[in-house]
């Protein structure tokens, strides 16, 4: 890579959440690092950056943070390169956002690293952006399920086109508009985060309220309806269903890694089984997950994720 090569943009991925909610597993790994098949979640994220052009990405950091920091050092492996600012509390995104100010000098694209995003021309993100009087993009997606907007956050847009507001688990979502966890935005976005006040409900800087302040401010959002489909990972079952997601999009029926070991007689139906994972013989498994390290006993299984010393049925 030439070290002289500099993107307008660069990348920031927030990876600092403790990951209560899909214990045991965020125990030993931070839930960015969770592996989907071959490689960690925050890997998928890191060559769809890669792959728009941004190579300078920055990593907020909490929780396990020098697994992260370990696993990935400084991205030449993965033709980037990687820096790292510590999230020390953990109050929220805005304030997950606010630690970048005195790191990042130019416009950035935000992934949530707990997100698995398939996209489709990400890159008309950058499009957008570029745009005269633009201030930010957010990637979107039409959701038919209110229960899944509820969950997330919806995104209103204007009759000239720009997102008009925002509103983060709206209990009565007035559009199908889901935001997804996934924006660019200009620098100036800092003046409105400093102007963000806790929320009463979770005592903490939620970006959704910087966002709708940005937009009172003046400033123009754009709305990219770039996302197929975002897969949140936030339980036990998350981690499983996301693996045999993108194992069935591969096109393969089972995916066992060249260092995992499967007993005499085992067998695998529709199973991930990674690197360095023993499955003992005669084992039946069937939609089930196996950890690096992890160790499945004999007998049959169904619908379990296994680390080194846990089992998690989902």
């Amino acid at each position: 890579m030439n070290s002289n090569e500099r993107s307008d943009v660069v990348g920031v991925i927030l990876a600092a959440g403790k990951g209560t909610r899909i214990r045991p597993f965020s125990h030993t790994f931070p839930k960015p690092l969770l592996p989907v098949l071959d490689k960690p979640l925050m890997v998928w994220q890191i060559e769809s950056m890669r792959a728009m052009g941004v190579k300078d990405i920055t990593i907020v950091i909490g929780h396990l943070g020098h697994e992260i920091v370990t696993s990935l050092g400084d991205g030449s492996k993965l033709g980037v390169r990687l820096s790292y600012v510590e999230q020390e509390s953990m109050l929220g995104i805005a304030h997950a956002v606010a630690q970048l100010e005195r790191h990042v000098d130019r416009p950035f694209l935000l992934f949530l690293g707990d997100i698995f995003f398939e996209t489709t021309n990400l890159d008309s993100m950058l499009e957008m952006f570029r745009q005269d009087g633009v201030s930010g993009v957010l990637a979107v997606k039409p959701e038919p399920d209110p229960e899944a907007l509820r969950r997330n956050f919806t995104v209103a847009v204007g009759e000239d086109g720009f997102v008009s507001r925002v509103v983060e688990k709206p209990r009565h979502p007035s559009t199908n508009l889901k935001g997804c966890g996934l924006y660019l935005f200009d620098t100036t976005v800092f003046d409105a985060i400093r102007r963000t006040p806790r929320t009463a409900l979770r005592d903490e800087y939620e970006l959704t309220d910087a966002i709708q302040i940005f937009i009172e401010n003046g400033y123009k959002l754009l709305p990219a309806p770039v996302v197929e489909r975002d897969l949140n990972l936030s339980l036990p079952a998350d981690l499983l269903d996301l693996n045999l997601h993108v194992m069935t999009s591969r096109g393969l029926d089972g995916f066992t890694a060249p260092g995992a070991i499967v007993g005499d007689g085992a067998r695998l139906e529709r199973c991930v089984v990674m690197d360095g994972a023993v499955v003992a013989a005669g084992a039946h498994l069937v939609e089930c997950l196996a950890l690096p390290g992890a160790r499945v006993p004999g007998g049959e299984h169904r619908r379990t994720v296994f680390s080194q010393d846990q089992a998690v049925s989902c």
